[in-house]
């Protein structure tokens, strides 16, 4: 009676395929890595310096995914910018505190390895830290059959900033009579996903013919870090806020104080193609306003002496708009007017 010999190939785990996915990590790593920078990827856990020009320095963490924008990369099979995706959600979250990215791990799992697609996972991750001038020091990648369906995957990313304490951006240096600025999105970013996805399925729309949507669904998130730490390397903002899944509402009540109000005209926004092409769907404006950025990715809170200095340190694209003010009139937010979704 011959006996059945179980492995960890047959179960549908490939340990080779994975050690070949590190090898081209490892590859990657050493030519972006600096030669004064440790060499973590591979080990179990990475070992990094702090820089010296901190005084008094304090780390602030941050992690998040991309949601369900990976099934529109799957949909087109285009996997080169979920990586930047990936990298934006996480440092644009550091930045509000005022910190400097430093360091950023990623986490993969995956129905079954595939080299070509994670490959282009990975370069997104190194080109979205690139741009946030941040380390990947390593990660980790789970293939795990009967989790994920074929083709399937989910990502993660985690990320470690350092600031000087004195830096620290908190709510008590938000006063009265403050500007609010916009400062433009990229695109949807990455959220709000599912709802577009139920809108293609239910309207039967074939994204792959549609080249206004090929182009809009997966443009990266828009990374604000070079900006943002220009901004508060000079003092120049008293808070921000990253607008992402609650939009506007949700994420600049966050920062307000109690006994101020971040009064907001939405006439002021200045939106973006893809919001008024998702309007046009049957999206009541207030779906709208809590589910998408709506055209704002970002938002500084400032003294308004700091306003036309402010305006320097964004390329013309991004460059940050007043769309309201701070008040001691009521607490929170308080949204008023109407987005002109045909502007």
């Amino acid at each position: 009676m011959n006996k059945r010999l179980f492995t960890y190939k047959k179960s549908g785990v490939d340990i080779n395929a994975a050690d070949n996915f590190v090898k081209f990590i490892s590859k990657i790593s050493a030519k972006q890595r600096g030669k004064k920078k440790l060499n973590n990827i591979g080990g179990f856990g990475s070992i990094n310096n702090i820089p010296k020009k901190f005084k008094n320095p304090k780390l602030v963490a941050c992690t998040d995914g991309v949601g369900t924008k990976i099934e529109i990369a799957n949909l087109l099979n285009k996997h080169n910018t979920i990586g930047i995706d990936l990298v934006a959600m996480s440092v644009n979250d550091l930045i509000v505190q005022g910190a400097q990215p430093l360091i950023f791990l990623d986490y993969i799992s995956i129905n079954k390895i595939d080299l070509p697609k994670l490959s282009s996972i990975i370069k997104g991750i190194y080109k979205g830290c690139k741009i946030s001038k941040c380390e990947l020091v390593g990660g980790e990648t789970a293939e795990m059959p009967g989790t994920y369906e074929k083709g399937k995957f989910d990502i993660a990313g985690f990320a470690v900033g350092i600031v000087d304490e004195k830096k620290i951006l908190n709510k008590k240096k938000i006063k009265n009579n403050d500007l609010i600025l916009a400062v433009p999105s990229s695109g949807l970013h990455s959220n709000g996903y599912s709802l577009v996805r139920d809108i293609i399925k239910k309207k039967n729309i074939n994204v792959k013919k549609n080249k206004f949507l090929k182009e809009e669904l997966l443009k990266p998130t828009k990374i604000y870090v070079k900006e943002i730490l220009g901004l508060t390397n000079k003092n120049l903002i008293n808070g921000c806020a990253n607008i992402t899944g609650g939009g506007l509402n949700d994420n600049i009540k966050r920062i307000i104080p109690s006994g101020l109000c971040a009064e907001i005209d939405l006439n002021k926004i200045n939106t973006l193609r893809i919001f008024k092409w998702l309007k046009n769907n049957n999206i009541k404006d207030d779906e709208m306003l809590k589910t998408f950025n709506c055209g704002v990715g970002f938002c500084l809170i400032i003294n308004p002496k700091h306003q036309k200095k402010i305006a320097k340190f964004f390329p013309k694209k991004y460059k940050p708009y007043l769309i309201g003010k701070i008040s001691n009139k009521k607490e929170g937010v308080k949204l008023y007017g109407k987005i002109d979704w045909l502007r």
